[in-house]
């Protein structure tokens, strides 16, 4: 478990997710969006039109194996009303969703405010993943996602494989002593500013606030330059989330 380190995900992701499967390469997208404040001064019957439209475009890109993890970041994150995290086969999979959702109903008057992007690859640190390491690949979500990119120093990679795997194993060892808190990690290279991209879930901000505080401690803190902007959000599917903002009648 890593609050700002390298993935522990082992190998590939293979199991079912949404109503697809995991490919050999698996691709991970966190973006967050804005809604524009015009939007919420329309009549309530366009409003609820809008709402359909935005259910019904995700609907179809659940369709062709893209899973998305809806949660609400109103009145949470400046400028940020919506928290997707999705996972598809490909960084086209994710392009068409993207173009679907916004040119669709509420999807129009949505704003992309922050876009991460990683690929989920094998650790050279973990031989086997735990459950905790795996988040949202397995099982059902939990009621709170915190995702953030973070970068590593150029001296972290000149480091031996020794020394890091033992900065490693000391970090690894602090966060699996918060079983609450589930990660999923995505390597960033080649895709997005950061080296990784990192996404936590969970139903107790407060153990997560601990894991965090506490890794602040260990010797691999010293290697990470950048961990922001940190993103938060509550687990709403998409009509919980028309409902929220005013798109329901």
């Amino acid at each position: 478990m890593t609050a700002a380190e390298e993935p522990l995900i082992e190998g590939p992701a293979a199991e079912e997710y949404g109503e697809g499967r995991a490919t050999a390469e698996t691709y991970v997208q966190a973006v967050a969006l804005g809604l524009d404040p015009a939007w919420r001064r329309l009549p309530d019957a366009e409003r609820a039109r809008d709402g359909v439209a935005l259910c019904a475009a995700e609907a179809a890109t659940a369709a062709e194996g893209v899973r998305t993890l809806a949660y609400s970041s109103v009145g949470l994150e400046p400028g940020v009303d919506l928290l997707l995290l999705r996972l598809a086969g490909s960084l086209d999979a994710l392009e068409i969703a993207g173009a679907r959702l916004a040119r669709s109903g509420l999807g129009r008057w949505l704003g992309v405010r922050h876009s991460l992007l990683g690929r989920i690859v094998g650790s050279q640190y973990v031989v086997k993943p735990t459950d905790q390491e795996r988040s949202v690949l397995d099982g059902e979500p939990k009621r709170y996602l915190i995702v953030y990119p973070f970068t590593k120093s150029t001296d972290w990679y000149l480091l031996s494989r020794e020394v890091r795997q033992g900065v490693m194993n000391e970090h690894m060892r602090v966060g699996r002593g918060y079983p609450t808190v589930r990660q999923l990690l995505a390597y960033s290279f080649g895709l997005d500013d950061g080296d990784f991209l990192v996404a936590y879930d969970t139903d107790d901000l407060a153990a997560f606030g601990e894991l965090v505080r506490e890794l602040r401690g260990t010797e691999s803190r010293r290697s990470t330059v950048n961990d922001r902007p940190i993103l938060i959000g509550i687990r709403r599917d998409l009509p919980a989330f028309v409902e929220l903002v005013g798109g329901a009648q």
